[in-house]
């Protein structure tokens, strides 16, 4: 397995409270496509450079997590279906 570091912005329009059912759901999603997750950090609320789909702000994740890089696509696949998420950005660590 090879690691890899996520960072997502979360739909603003999610409440607060319910950011972390949302981060919750993103775990088991990184479960379900066969990778596991060593750090979370949530770093909040936060203006976005450039509006996204009319939105100013999103709730930024960024999480460690290592997958086999084959199970790489259809992750971003299902991220990229997700409503809930409105960017994503999934680079490698060096080894």
């Amino acid at each position: 397995m090879r690691n890899y570091e996520l960072t997502v912005i979360i739909d603003p329009d999610i409440a607060e409270e319910d950011v972390p059912q949302t981060m919750e759901k993103l775990t088991a999603l990184v479960a379900k496509s066969g990778g596991g997750v060593n750090e979370i950090n949530h770093w909040g609320r936060r203006k976005l450079t450039y509006p996204i789909g009319h939105r100013g702000e999103g709730n930024y994740v960024m999480m460690k997590v290592e997958f086999e890089p084959a199970k790489i696509a259809k992750f971003e696949s299902s991220l990229n279906l997700a409503e809930e998420y409105l960017r994503h950005l999934l680079v490698r660590l060096g080894d």
